[in-house]
């Protein structure tokens, strides 16, 4: 019985680390959480912004699981909507991976941050905690990631225990990298900031080639899930 227990917590995790992984490497919240750490009040904003991203991420997830939490029956109305629903993020997915490959900069061109982040270095408590929450509870991108991995997290049957400690891993396995950063500047002093930066600047240059990687890759799984759960 133990063993069961073990073998469905398994695979309750399992599927939801690809989708964590991309949430993880998503350029701007990094680019963001490294703006705000660079500030003037980056030892208070930083740690208010991971904690905004971390309960946003939280919340977004319980909620898909409170929604299909029938779908480990494969015959059940919340399986066939959330296979349904795969085929269709990851067929979008992969558009728009594409299209943004297609309108990517071209040589010479300059790699600039989105304007909303131009005053993160000055940004408030509350709208760091706001941003942190907004990002991961409200970026389609990252629902669409979010809503993927709480769905598989139900198709594998996890309950009570499991079912939290699924949800737990995949919330502080999508929040790694800002979690990463804010531990990494606390602790870390002048180099740190300098390594930090250089992370920013490199995410800056290379995000649309990280964003279209993680768009192409992801909507392939999961369409092919979809695909897969249709056929069953």
């Amino acid at each position: 019985m133990q063993f069961e227990g073990r073998a469905v917590l398994i695979q309750a995790v399992g599927p939801v680390l690809p989708a964590a992984l991309a949430v993880a490497l998503s350029p701007f919240p990094l680019i963001g959480i490294v703006l705000i750490l660079a500030g003037r009040h980056g030892r208070r904003n930083g740690p208010l912004f991971a904690a905004g991203w971390v309960a946003g991420l939280a919340i977004a997830a319980t909620l898909v699981v409170v929604v299909f939490g029938g779908a480990d029956d494969p015959d059940s109305t919340s399986s066939a909507i959330a296979d349904w629903g795969r085929v269709l993020v990851g067929a979008a997915l992969i558009v728009l991976g594409a299209r943004k490959w297609w309108r990517r900069p071209r040589a010479g061109d300059e790699a600039e941050a989105p304007r909303w982040m131009a005053s993160l270095d000055r940004a408030t408590a509350g709208r760091a905690l706001l941003l942190g929450a907004l990002l991961s509870g409200a970026n389609p991108k990252i629902l669409v990631l979010t809503a993927s991995a709480a769905t598989s997290i139900d198709e594998a049957g996890a309950h009570g225990a499991d079912l939290t400690v699924a949800v737990i891993a995949y919330v502080l396995i999508g929040s790694c990298t800002v979690l990463g950063a804010v531990i990494v500047h606390l602790v870390g002093g002048q180099r740190a900031a300098s390594f930090l930066d250089s992370v920013r600047q490199f995410m800056v240059t290379n995000s649309t080639v990280i964003v279209v990687l993680v768009l192409l890759l992801l909507g392939a799984k999961i369409l092919g899930d979809g695909l897969t759960g249709l056929g069953r």
